[in-house]
């Protein structure tokens, strides 16, 4: 068959008339439509046969580019080496109308899907609905993305969807609200017993017996709210109302038992309260009332399966899980499996049944789907039983040893070196003996025997006679027993126990002399207390680690276990602390004798009647120190220190004396008669007990607690003898007067005792 050689050119010139009189159509129909979708969801005019006649014309239009884009590609490729060009121009034109063509296609699908959702919300049909929703939204979201064709509608559409998406979630949730009713106290934010108790929830999830759906209400709410991504929301509100008003009170209350009731159309959930509840629920019975809460919501609520975007098929009980399931365990670790924890090692075998329990609940609930099968946050914890015994008792320890510490001081008990003590009775190094605890052991019990003949007092070593805190006297009590529990325990509680007691007395010697600092300075016989509260827990510490290291053949016989190198600093502390009170009372004596006119010129009345009313006041101060301190002191600390401030009374007496330059005769006698005050008096400060009788013996051994006695006495001396006597008793430097004065200081005395006369020179002489 012949071919004739213009039939290329005509058929292009005919395709290129058509492909024009297609794009001009392509436009006019683009703009009809889009006129047709700004009077819809813009000026809101009822358009409805104009938009199916548009349809109609889309879609023969769409027919007749496709012929003719088939057509245009056979054209191309019979005749490519003829006119290329020409029939890629045309093909490059057309897909632009096909462009044009898909989006009117998308505006059409979008209309459609809004059509067919307002249908099916008429008809309460919220699945359907739901899903013509989405549809509309990919469809608006492909015409978003398509470049080039910023269509002014596009935004009218997008508040067109916003609207119809509030509007069913609108319905939904008033169909929620319907299904699922809580009723509060009035109170609402109260977590009072009163008040949770009167909260109920029901549950309208049954559809009633006369209806007839494909699908129940229940589901088909929860599945368009999964649909349009708002289950998350109304499920974690439905949460925190189950874990505030059901969940959390069974667990905080006791007496609160659930109670479930099931009608023909709804299931009530409950609580009733119980007259004669404990201070603490079991977690054996915390479970079992949870699990009647989870099995309620189970057969009306949490069995129901749903399709999920992007996670396919779960049950709301996994839902709910993921959403409450941690707050949930946490409140019941610390408010129910923390307070079950035993305080006592012998009690760790019965929570044998704790851990059975916590078990068995996380297995029901797993059943259930509200659990993952990977989760045991509660059974790990419960399972950490040893650990967690010794967190609490250690919690328990230094929070009963912080309150001994911040208690007062000044009830006190006596201490003496026979005091019973209650104590572990220790087994024999290495035999391996478990130890035993004895109502009474004493410290003491006893001659210890050294040898065949050599002996020791069974006083060797023990702590004087003194009054300490009774608080004190607790406190190592309790570090005793700790310890005590410690060697019944496994290996890590018990060297964490150990620490603990470490940690108790460390604890003192930083919380003590802060909490009471003002009172330890003020009150002198508060800081003796302290003192002795010190020394008597450095005694105790001295053999405290020894006594346990070879209570068990566990850790603690292969460890370090002393407290020894605590000893120092208790000392340290105690002596500080009393070192400071006596400074204090040291400057309160000189400050009173300062007043003393510097004992000068004593033949005139006023000065006399001031250095009178100083040593007065000296002594009425080291009576009251005296009294406050009796019975309370060791006698031997008691001696110390009161013959330290009286030395501090006479030392200053002395230097000032000593000092005057003239010392008339009527001077001498009245500084005579004030130091024979001194001499008669101070020795009545000493009474260290409350047997008077008994007291003399320290009252006549105050030169050895007070250093400057003798020299006081032979300054009275000084004051009443003449020339003779002192050279007498200086004896050439080897008197009793050289050992307490020097020579300048004798001839000062004597200067200032007598005129210038050749028997004083003569005397001086002698004084080298």
């Amino acid at each position: 068959m012949a071919t004739d050689p213009h039939s290329g050119r005509l058929d292009k010139e005919h395709l290129g008339a058509r492909v024009g009189r297609l794009s001009r159509r392509v436009e006019e129909l683009k703009g009809e439509v889009c006129t047709m979708i700004n009077k819809k969801y813009v000026e809101f005019l009822p358009s409805m046969r104009g938009a199916e006649e548009l349809v109609t014309q889309v879609e023969g239009l769409a027919s007749n580019i496709d012929q003719l884009k088939a057509h245009i590609e056979n054209e191309v490729q019979r005749d490519l080496n003829v006119a290329g060009a020409e029939f890629t121009e045309l093909k490059q034109q057309l897909e632009r109308d096909t462009l044009v063509l898909s989006v009117l296609k998308k505006l059409q699908e979008f209309d459609t899907a809004v059509k067919e959702f307002h249908s099916a919300l008429l008809e309460e049909q919220y699945v359907a609905a739901a899903q013509q929703l989405e549809k509309a939204r990919s469809s608006l979201r492909t015409l978003e993305s398509r470049k080039g064709f910023e269509l002014k509608v596009l935004k009218a559409l997008g508040k067109e969807l916003v609207v119809q998406t509030q509007n069913i979630i609108y319905h939904l949730w008033q169909e929620w609200q319907k299904l699922i009713v809580w009723k509060l106290p009035p109170s609402k934010g109260s977590s009072s017993l009163e008040a949770v108790v009167l909260s109920e929830l029901h549950l309208h999830t049954v559809p009633a017996q006369d209806k007839d759906t494909a699908v129940p209400p229940m589901q088909a709410v929860l599945q368009a709210l999964a649909v349009l991504g708002e289950l998350h929301y109304k499920l974690k509100d439905f949460g925190h109302f189950l874990l505030q008003y059901i969940l959390k009170p069974l667990i905080l209350h006791p007496s609160l038992e659930p109670v479930s009731e099931e009608q023909p159309d709804v299931f009530i959930l409950r609580f009733r309260s119980q007259e004669l509840a404990l201070d603490e629920a079991s977690p054996m019975e915390v479970f079992d009332k949870i699990k009647l809460v989870f099995e309620v919501l189970q057969k009306c609520l949490l069995n129901v399966a749903l399709e999920q975007p992007g996670e396919g098929r779960v049950t709301l009980a996994e839902l709910l899980g993921e959403l409450i399931w941690e707050e949930l365990s946490d409140c019941l670790i610390h408010n129910c499996l923390v307070k079950s924890i035993p305080t006592n090692s012998s009690k760790l075998e019965q929570y044998k049944e704790v851990i059975k329990s916590t078990e068995e609940f996380e297995k029901a609930l797993k059943k259930m789907q509200f659990l993952k099968e990977d989760t045991t946050a509660l059974l790990k914890y419960a399972c950490n039983v040893n650990s967690h015994f010794a967190n609490k008792k250690c919690q328990d320890v230094i929070m009963a040893a912080r309150s001994l510490m911040t208690s007062e001081i000044h009830n006190t008990v006596k201490i003496t070196p026979d005091s019973s003590v209650a104590l572990p009775e220790l087994p024999d190094p290495g035999s391996g003996d478990h130890l035993k605890m004895h109502r009474a052991s004493p410290l003491h019990s006893g001659l210890v025997n050294l040898g065949s003949e050599s002996r020791l007092s069974p006083l060797t070593l023990s702590l004087p006679t003194c009054r300490i805190s009774s608080s004190v006297q607790q406190l190592v009590q309790l570090a005793y027993h700790t310890l005590l529990e410690a060697t019944a325990s496994t290996d890590l509680c018990c060297l964490q126990l150990f620490n603990c007691v470490r940690d108790v007395f460390q604890l003192f010697c930083e919380v003590v002399p802060t909490y009471h600092r003002e009172t330890l300075q003020k009150l002198p016989q508060l800081a003796a207390i302290h003192h002795n509260n010190c020394m008597y827990i450095a005694h105790h510490l001295l053999t405290l680690g020894h006594q346990f290291r070879y209570s068990s053949a566990g850790v603690l016989s292969s460890v370090a276990v002393t407290f020894v190198d605590l000893v120092p600093g208790f000392r340290r502390l105690g002596v500080e602390c009393f070192l400071a009170q006596m400074r204090v009372q040291k400057g309160e004596i000189l400050e009173r004798l300062s007043s003393a006119r510097n004992f000068s010129n004593m033949d005139d009345e006023e000065n006399y009647r001031a250095a009178n009313k100083a040593i007065k006041q000296v002594l009425h101060q080291l009576r009251r120190l005296g009294m406050v301190w009796q019975d309370v002191l060791p006698v031997n600390v008691y001696c110390k220190a009161m013959g330290t401030l009286l030395n501090t009374a006479l030392a200053e007496i002395v230097t000032r004396i000593v000092a005057l330059e003239d010392i008339s005769a009527e001077d001498a006698d009245r500084l005579y008669s004030l130091c024979r005050t001194m001499v008669e008096e101070g020795p009545q400060v000493f009474t260290p007990l409350l047997e008077e009788d008994k007291n003399k013996k320290y009252q006549e051994e105050v030169p050895v607690y007070v250093q400057n006695w003798m020299t006081f006495k032979e300054l009275m001396i000084i004051l009443q003898a003449n020339l003779q006597e002192i050279v007498d008793q200086w004896a050439d430097g080897k008197g009793p007067l050289a050992k307490e004065f020097s020579a300048a200081e004798v001839k000062s005395l004597i200067r200032a005792l007598f005129q210038n006369t050749e028997r004083r020179a003569a005397a001086l002489a002698k004084i080298k």
